[in-house]
This record gives C-alpha cells, structure tokens and sequence, in this order.
C-alpha cells in the first residue's frame, strides 16, 4: 500500500475512534486520579494533596471559616509579604519562606520540605502562594517526590496538567526539577542539613558560626 494510502487509513480510523467513543473522553475529562491532589474550593484553587496537606492562592479573610473546618494549624506561605493582613487567628501559626521559582535552589525547597514535615506532625497545613500553580506548584511537585516517593514524570504530570493553573508558568519549576538530585536532598533533609552542598552559602554560614563558637 503507498504511504499516503496508509496515513489517510491511519488518519481516518483516528476519526471515527473519536467520534465512536465521545462519552469516554468525556468520563475521562472528568475524573482525575486518585492520587492527585483533589479540589476542595475553587475560589481560592484550593486542593487537597493528602489527610495533612493543603495547597492553594493566596487566601483571604473570607477562607479563615474554611481553614478553621479543615482543622489548618500552620499556613506556610512562599510571597515576599505575610499574611497578617487576612490572617489573625490564634490557632494558625505562620510561616513565610519566600522565594522565586527562577531562583529557586536546594537550600529552598529543604526549608520548605522541612517547615512542611513540622507543621505536618501539629496538623493539617496550607502552603500557598499567590495563584497558587508555580511557586506552590514546585514545592508541591517535590513533597511529592522527596518525601511521598513519586517519580518525577508523576509528580511533573499532576504539577502540570492537575488544573492548577497555566502551564506556561511552570518552565522554571520543570528545568529545577529535571536537575534535582532527589537522593542528595533526602539525605539532607534526614540529616538536617541545608542545604546538598558544603559549598552553598547556608552551609559556609553555619561552618563559620560552628568554627567561631569552638
């Protein structure tokens, strides 16, 4: 048969596999796995990733009665500015680590990993950003992989096609992931370091104090 024979054979039986299946694509459209995170409020893109874990934007006051619901004890958020403005409840404690996704680097997502795991063993956490996609996205993408044991296409598939926002944005996220070494950043994350270099700037700062205190 010609190969232009065949590719409109080929093309043609795509067509009419299409048009024969519509309410499978439509099932499919409509269910996410089991494993994603899962939405809870659209208002605020907020989802669940597990029994102690919440992502979503920036909140305000109006999400304080569902944060209260959900039992949230920490809200970690990843902006330069704090959530003191719509945040005052007694019971939810803060913490900011800000960072950039096009500046982000190993000694960022331990801290966040680890403020994570803390605030994880009082309570259920939120960890927002502003849009909550691509700063919450990444740090949502490697809890997945460091600490729940994902691969990296997994975690990179639910970052990027979970509804969480443009995909467009994710590109700084991606390019740290794909260089990540996630055995070195288990190793420090359980050993308490900083940081996977002796050489990055968190690491000298606590060999100097070390040394300065001997």
């Amino acid at each position: 048969m010609p190969l232009s024979r065949f590719l409109s054979a080929i093309c043609l039986s795509l067509v009419t596999l299409v048009n024969l299946t519509p309410a499978f694509a439509d099932d499919s459209a409509m269910h996410r796995p089991a494993d994603w995170a899962q939405p809870i409020e659209k208002q605020y893109n907020l989802f669940q990733m597990s029994p102690t874990l919440y992502r979503s934007a920036l909140p305000d006051k109006g999400a304080v009665p569902l944060l209260e619901k959900l039992k949230v004890g920490t809200v970690i958020n990843f902006l330069p500015e704090t959530d003191s403005s719509w945040l005052s409840t007694p019971g939810i404690t803060q913490v900011q680590l800000p960072y950039r996704t096009n500046h982000v680097d190993d000694a960022d997502v331990l801290k966040a990993l680890r403020a994570i795991k803390s605030a994880e063993a009082k309570g259920p956490v939120l960890m927002h950003c502003k849009h909550g996609s691509d700063r919450t996205g990444l740090m949502a993408a490697m809890y997945r992989v460091v600490i729940q044991g994902w691969s990296k296409e997994e975690a990179l598939n639910e970052m990027t096609q979970g509804g969480f926002g443009d995909s467009t944005h994710f590109k700084d996220g991606i390019r740290y992931m794909m260089q990540a070494d996630v055995d070195k950043l288990r190793t420090a994350l359980a050993n308490g370091d900083c940081s996977t270099s002796p050489f990055a700037a968190c690491s000298m700062k606590s060999w100097f104090k070390s040394a300065h205190i001997e």
